[in-house]
C-alpha cells in the first residue's frame, strides 16, 4: 500500500522498537515520521519535506513541542494515563472518560497543549482523538451496519492510542454545487466516495475538505457530517487513511509563514499556521480493517450525535478557545499598561466587557464537565446544553472581542515602523528609539507588543482566525439548531401553561 517500509499493510505508521518498549513519542520521533512520502502540493510543486519547507517547518516544530510536553516525565500525570490494554503511558487525549475527574483531566491536558500556541492551533492531536474516543465508547452505533464495524472502530482507537498517533479529519464536501446532493453533482465522483470494491478493501475517489493540520498528521478520518440523501450511499462512509497513502493528495491554502519576514514582525504567523488542506483522493485503497461505516447514510449521521464524539471533540475545542480568549484579554491588558490607559474609566468598561465574554466561555467549559452525565455503559457524556450554548455564541463573541481590541489600540498598530530592520539600521534607529517608546517601555518593547497585536488582529493569519472561529462549529444556524434540540423546552413551556391555568 505504501512505498514507506515503516507503513504496515493495514495502513499507518508502525511503532519503532523504542516506541514499542512503552516509550512516549517525542518531538524528534514525530518530525522524523513526517518525511514519509506524503503528497503535499504548494504553488504547483510537490513539497519534498514538510519539516524543512519554509512554509511549514516552524509550525511542524511547534507541533513537535506537543509530543515533547507529553513525553516529559514531569508532565506525565497531566498529559498521559495508563492504557487499559497495555498498561503503558499513552496520551490522555485517547482516554474515554468514565468519571468527572477523568473529564477534567482531559480538559487540563488540552489546556496545556493549547497554551503552546496561545490557542492558535485548533486541530492538535487531541481533537480528532476525542472523536475516536466517542466512537469507541459506543461501538454499537457502528455495529448497526454489522458487528465487524463496531469491532474495527474500537481496534482503530486502540491503534491510535497505543502508538501516540495524530489523526485529523475531512468531513465536509467541496463547495461545488450545494443545491444538489452528492450523487447528483455533474460528476458523481466529485465528492469523496466509494468507486469500487476489491480484494481486501474499497477504493475511494473524489475530494473533501477541510483537513486542517492534515499535512502534520499521521491519519485522515474521511467521512461526512453534512446531511446525506437517498442515493448518496457511496458517500456515506467512515474510513481511516494514512496521510502518505498512494493517491491521497493535500492542497494547503496559501501559507502565512511564507509572508512572515521575521519572527519579531510576525510572531504568530511564523510559528503557528496549522495549514488548512483540501483533500483529493485518486483511487485510494482502504483495507476493510479501517472501514468503520460503509454505504450507510443513517450510521454516517448517527456517529456524530448518538455517540459522545461531537461532545468530546468540541470540549477540547472549547478548552483551546478559552485559552485563545485569555491570550486576547491579556494582550489588551498589556497594551493598556504600556500606554498608561489602564485606569481610565472608558477603558475599564471595555476591559470589563472582555472579561465577561471570556468568563462566559470559561464557565460554560467547566459546566460541560460538572453537568456531565453517565450512560448505561458507564461512559461520561459532557453536557450538550453547556457545549452548544457557548458554541452558538462563538461567532458573535469572537468578533466583538476583536473589535474592542481594535478600539483600544487606536492607530497604534498602523503607525509602526516597516520592520525590525528599522530598529537595527543606524539610519533609522535613532528616530525610532526617540519617538516610538511608551511611558513604560522602550521603543523596541512597544513595537514588539504592537506587532504581536497586529499579527493577531490584522494580518492574514489573524483574519484567517476570525473566519475560522466564525464557522468553527459549522454555520451558526446549524449550531443553534443543535442548541434548540438540546434545550429543555418542555420545562419552559410548562411554566407558560401554568400561568395560563391561573385563569
Amino acid at each position: 500500500m505504501s512505498a514507506n517500509p515503516n507503513i504496515a499493510s493495514e495502513g499507518g505508521p508502525e511503532p519503532s522498537a523504542s516506541q514499542s518498549a512503552a516509550r512516549m513519542r517525542t518531538g524528534e520521533d514525530y518530525l522524523r515520521s513526517l518525511n514519509d512520502g506524503r503528497a503535499v502540493f504548494l504553488e504547483g510543486e510537490k513539497v519534498r519535506d514538510v519539516t524543512k519547507h519554509p512554509a511549514f517547518a516552524a509550525a511542524a516544530r511547534s507541533a513537535a513541542r506537543l509530543f515533547d510536553i507529553a513525553a516529559d516525565p514531569a508532565m506525565s500525570d497531566r498529559m498521559t494515563f495508563r492504557s487499559p490494554t497495555s498498561g503503558k503511558r499513552v496520551l490522555r487525549a485517547y482516554q474515554i472518560p468514565r468519571t468527572h475527574v477523568d473529564l477534567r483531566a482531559k480538559r487540563l491536558a488540552s489546556e496545556a497543549w493549547s497554551e503552546v500556541s496561545f490557542g492558535m492551533m485548533g486541530r492538535t492531536p487531541d481533537h480528532v482523538s476525542n472523536f475516536f474516543c466517542g466512537f469507541a465508547a459506543v461501538p454499537e452505533v457502528f455495529a448497526a451496519g454489522g458487528k465487524e464495524f463496531g469491532e474495527r472502530v474500537v481496534a482503530f482507537h486502540e491503534k491510535l492510542r497505543e502508538n501516540h498517533l495524530w489523526a485529523t479529519y475531512a468531513i465536509v464536501p467541496p463547495q461545488i454545487d450545494r443545491s444538489k446532493p452528492a450523487h447528483r453533482q455533474s460528476d458523481p465522483t466529485l465528492y469523496a466516495g466509494v468507486v469500487k470494491e476489491r480484494d481486501g478493501g474499497i477504493v475511494i475517489s473524489g475530494a473533501q475538505q477541510l483537513a486542517t493540520a492534515g499535512l502534520y498528521s499521521d491519519y485522515l478520518y474521511l467521512s461526512c457530517i453534512h446531511p446525506l440523501q437517498a442515493g448518496d450511499e457511496n458517500h456515506a462512509i467512515g474510513v481511516a487513511i494514512p496521510i502518505n497513502a498512494p493517491g491521497l493528495k493535500l492542497y494547503p491554502r496559501r501559507p502565512f509563514a511564507l509572508q512572515a519576514s521575521s519572527t519579531f514582525d510576525y510572531p504568530l504567523s511564523s510559528r503557528f499556521d496549522e495549514s488548512d488542506c483540501f483533500v483529493v483522493l485518486d483511487n485510494v485503497f482502504v483495507p476493510w480493517e479501517e472501514v468503520f461505516i460503509y454505504r450507510n447514510i443513517e450510521i454516517c449521521r448517527d456517529q456524530w450525535w448518538k455517540t459522545p464524539s461531537h461532545l468530546y471533540g468540541n470540549l477540547q475545542a472549547q478548552a483551546r478557545y478559552a485559552t485563545k480568549l485569555r491570550f486576547m484579554i491579556g494582550l489588551a491588558a498589556r497594551m493598556n499598561e504600556m500606554t498608561g490607559n489602564a485606569s481610565l474609566p472608558p477603558v475599564m468598561v471595555q476591559m470589563g466587557e472582555l472579561a465577561a465574554l471570556v468568563s462566559i466561555v470559561e464557565k460554560m467549559l467547566e459546566a460541560q464537565e460538572t453537568l456531565a452525565t453517565v450512560d448505561s455503559n458507564g461512559v461520561l457524556w459532557p453536557s450538550r446544553e453547556a457545549l452548544y450554548s457557548v458554541m452558538a455564541l462563538q461567532s458573535e463573541i469572537n468578533p466583538r472581542m476583536v473589535e474592542i481590541i481594535r478600539e483600544l489600540t487606536g492607530s497604534a498598530m498602523i503607525t509602526l515602523p516597516s520592520s525590525i530592520k528599522d530598529l537595527e539600521s543606524p539610519l533609522t534607529a535613532p528616530d525610532i528609539e526617540r519617538y516610538m517608546p511608551s511611558s513604560a517601555t522602550s521603543a523596541r518593547d512597544r513595537i514588539q507588543l504592537m506587532r504581536l497585536a497586529w499579527d493577531f488582529v490584522g494580518s492574514e493569519f489573524g483574519n484567517r482566525h476570525h473566519q475560522y472561529e466564525k464557522f468553527y462549529g459549522g454555520a451558526s444556524f446549524i449550531v443553534k439548531q443543535n442548541m434548540l434540540r438540546s434545550y429543555d423546552m418542555k420545562r419552559a413551556t410548562g411554566l407558560v401553561d401554568k400561568a395560563l391555568a391561573l385563569g
